[in-house]
C-alpha cells in the first residue's frame, strides 16, 4: 500500500525581495500610514501604506513576517508619537518599540498567500490596535489608524462598531489596492483581481450606507453654549505660580460673554487650590461666575488631597453658585498624572510627579438643570468606552475638558480633536472641546469641526448645540464585534500558517 506523501506545498515566492529593498518598503508603508494621521491628517496615504504593507507579506515566513511588520509599525508610531519623547525619552522608545511588536505578531499569524491572508490580516490588525488600546498601564490609543479617516467617508460607519471597524476597514481596502498592483504583474489576474477589489468596494459601500442610514438619537431641545480658552503659553510645566495666572484667564475670558447662555464650559484643571488660592476661595470665585453669568458652569479643579494624591475632576455649578455634581477622572495618564512602578522608575529619573492622581469610580455624566452632560477628562477621549459609559447613563451632550498646554508640537491636541470627532460620530451627539491654551472645538454629530481654536489665543467659541436621546448601535455593542472577529481569524491564520498550507 502506498504511503500518502506528506511533501510541504511549495510556498510563493516572495513579492518584495532584498534587505535594503525590503526596509525601504517597510519604512515607506509606515510614513505612509503615519502621514495619514493628525497632525498631517491626508488620510488616502493609509490606504497605499497598507497597500505597501500586503505586498511584504506575501510568500515569507512567519518570522520575516514578524520583523517586516515590526519595522513598518515603528516607521510608523515613532514619528506619530513624537510627543511622548519630550514628556519620557525612555518611555517613548520602550512603548513605541512594544507596540510595534503587537504588530509583528499580527503579520506572523497572517497567512502569506491565498484567501486566508485577506480575511485574517484585516481582524489581526485590528486585534493589536485594541490590545494596546488596553494594555499595558491601560493602554495608549493616541496614532491610531482609525484617527487618520475623520474626513473619509469611512469616519461615518463608526457609529455601528467604533473606530475598530474604520481599522477593519482601512486594511482591507488597502489589501485590495494591493491586488490591483500586484495583477499587473501577472499575466491572467485582472479577473480575480477584479473580483477581488469588487468585493471591497462592496463591503465598503454596504457600511457607509449603513451608518449614514442608522436610525439618528431624538433632539431634545437646543442650548446655546460657550467654550473658553483662557490663552497663555504652550509647553510649559505645572507651576503653582501659574495657578492663580490661570484661573484669571479663564475668569477675564468669561468676562467676554455678553449675551445670554445655558452652558459655559471651561478646560480641565483651571481652578487649582493650593499656595497662593485656598479651596474657599477659589470656590466663590468660580460661583460668582455662574452667578454673573446666569449659566451652568462646568469648571475643571486639580489640588492636592493628601501628601502623596492629588484630585482631578470637574464640577457643575448651577447659575446661583451652587455645586451641583461632580465627576473624578478615572482613565489617569501613565507617568504623567501616576507613576506605574513608582519605586523601580525613581532609580533612573528624579523628573517624577511628586503626587499621583487618585482615580475616580464614578459614572462620567454630571447632571444638571439643562440635562445629564457627559464628561471625558482630557486623556479620556481617547478610550471610546468612557463615552460609552456616558451614554449608558443618559448624556444628551459629551464633553471634553483638557489640558494640552504642557506638550509639545501640536500632535496629542490635534489627534484628540480627531478623537472627539469620532466620540461624536459614534454616539451621535454634539461634543464641546475645551483646552486652557487650545486646541478647543465644536463638533457636530456626524463629526463635522463646526468650531475650532488655534494654539495659545484667548477665545470663547458661542454656538447652539442639540441635547440628544437615544443610542447608536456602536454605543450597545462596543468593540466586541470586531474584537471576536479578530480572535477568530487569527486564531484562523495562526492553524494554517502551524499546518504549513498556502490557500490558493
Amino acid at each position: 500500500m502506498t504511503e500518502p506523501s506528506h511533501a510541504p506545498v511549495s510556498a510563493p515566492t516572495p513579492v518584495i525581495a532584498g534587505r535594503w529593498t525590503v526596509a525601504a518598503w517597510a519604512i515607506g508603508a509606515g510614513v505612509c500610514i503615519a502621514g495619514a494621521v493628525p497632525p498631517w491628517g491626508w488620510w488616502p496615504l493609509a490606504f497605499i501604506g497598507f497597500a505597501l504593507f500586503d505586498q511584504l507579506l506575501i510568500g515569507t515566513t512567519a518570522k520575516q513576517r514578524f520583523k517586516r511588520g515590526w519595522l513598518v509599525t515603528a516607521s510608523w508610531l515613532f514619528p506619530a508619537m513624537l510627543w511622548m519623547f519630550d514628556l519620557t525619552a525612555p518611555g517613548y522608545i520602550v512603548a513605541s518599540a512594544l507596540y510595534a511588536a503587537y504588530f509583528g505578531v499580527a503579520c506572523a499569524l497572517t497567512p502569506n498567500d491565498g484567501p486566508w491572508r485577506f480575511i485574517t490580516f484585516p481582524g489581526s490588525f485590528a486585534l493589536a490596535e485594541l490590545a494596546r488600546w488596553y494594555w499595558p498601564f491601560g493602554g495608549v490609543p493616541l496614532a491610531n489608524v482609525a484617527l487618520g479617516q475623520v474626513d473619509s467617508p469611512l469616519a461615518i460607519t463608526a457609529r455601528l462598531a467604533g473606530p475598530g471597524l474604520i481599522i477593519v476597514l482601512v486594511v482591507m481596502l488597502g489589501q485590495a489596492l494591493s491586488v490591483a498592483v500586484q495583477a499587473q504583474r501577472s499575466p491572467g489576474g485582472f479577473a480575480s483581481a477584479r473580483r477581488h477589489v469588487g468585493l471591497a468596494a462592496a463591503i465598503t459601500i454596504v457600511f457607509i450606507a449603513a451608518g449614514w442610514l442608522h436610525p439618528r438619537a431624538e433632539i431634545v431641545r437646543e442650548i446655546d453654549v460657550a467654550v473658553v480658552q483662557g490663552g497663555g503659553p504652550t509647553r510649559t510645566r505645572a507651576s503653582s505660580n501659574q495657578e492663580p495666572v490661570v484661573l484669571a484667564r479663564h475668569i477675564e475670558a468669561t468676562r467676554e460673554i455678553t449675551g445670554p447662555v445655558d452652558l459655559i464650559l471651561w478646560p480641565e484643571n483651571v481652578v487649582n487650590p493650593g499656595r497662593f488660592l485656598d479651596f474657599e476661595e477659589a470656590e466663590r470665585r468660580v460661583g460668582q461666575v455662574a452667578i454673573d453669568t446666569g449659566a451652568v458652569l462646568l469648571p475643571g479643579w486639580f489640588h492636592p488631597i493628601s501628601d502623596v494624591n492629588s484630585a482631578n475632576y470637574h464640577t457643575a455649578v448651577s447659575p446661583t453658585g451652587e455645586v451641583l455634581d461632580r465627576y473624578d477622572k478615572e482613565r489617569i495618564v501613565p507617568f504623567g498624572e501616576y507613576v506605574p512602578l513608582r519605586g523601580f522608575i525613581e532609580n533612573f529619573t528624579d523628573e517624577l510627579p511628586g503626587r499621583d492622581v487618585l482615580a475616580g469610580t464614578g459614572e462620567p455624566v454630571l447632571e444638571t438643570p439643562v440635562g445629564p452632560i457627559g464628561v471625558a477628562i482630557s486623556w479620556e477621549a481617547y478610550f471610546s468606552r468612557r463615552s460609552r459609559e456616558a451614554m449608558q447613563n443618559g448624556a444628551q451632550l459629551l464633553t471634553n475638558p483638557t489640558n494640552g498646554s504642557s506638550f509639545w508640537l501640536t500632535q496629542v491636541h490635534t489627534q484628540q480633536v480627531a478623537s472627539n470627532q469620532l466620540r461624536a460620530i459614534e454616539n451621535d451627539r454634539w461634543l464641546l472641546m475645551a483646552g486652557p491654551t487650545g486646541l478647543s472645538a465644536v463638533i457636530d454629530p456626524n463629526g463635522n469641526l463646526i468650531q475650532r481654536t488655534d494654539i495659545g489665543e484667548r477665545e470663547v467659541l458661542f454656538d447652539t448645540v442639540e441635547m440628544r436621546d437615544g443610542r447608536t448601535l456602536a454605543s450597545y455593542v462596543g468593540p466586541w464585534p470586531i474584537l471576536l472577529y479578530g480572535l477568530l481569524v487569527s486564531a484562523a491564520g495562526l492553524s494554517v500558517v502551524r499546518s504549513g498550507r498556502t490557500n490558493t
